[in-house]
């Protein structure tokens, strides 16, 4: 038996079926807002004199994020062992491990 999925958007500004889906961003963050024809004629009017006053942002200006580096496994091994821990010679550190040796730090 077929089954069929019916999805219906609502606008959420007045609850009246939407038309469509507007994306916008303020402040560092995106939003997405579903409204009606008149509604999004609306918020486009109402910010259009911000849109021309301002500068687009290209989309290529990812900001990246510092990831953490994870300490090298051979002084981890050393360190282990100089306390009394088992490490397995080559392979995977357990967590315990690097737990303990991160705490001392």
């Amino acid at each position: 038996m077929a089954q069929r999925v019916v999805v219906t958007l609502s606008d959420d500004i007045d609850g009246g079926d939407a038309a469509e889906t507007v994306s916008f961003g303020l402040d560092g963050r995106s939003y997405e807002i579903d409204l009606n024809t008149a509604n999004a004629k609306k918020l486009r009017v109402a910010l259009a004199p911000y849109m021309e006053a301002g500068r687009k942002q290209s989309r290529s200006g990812k900001v990246y994020r510092r990831t953490a580096v994870a300490p090298d496994p051979a002084a981890v091994r050393a360190w282990a062992r100089s306390n009394g821990m088992e490490v397995p010679p080559r392979g995977r550190i357990p967590k315990k491990v690097y737990e303990a040796f991160n705490a001392v730090d």
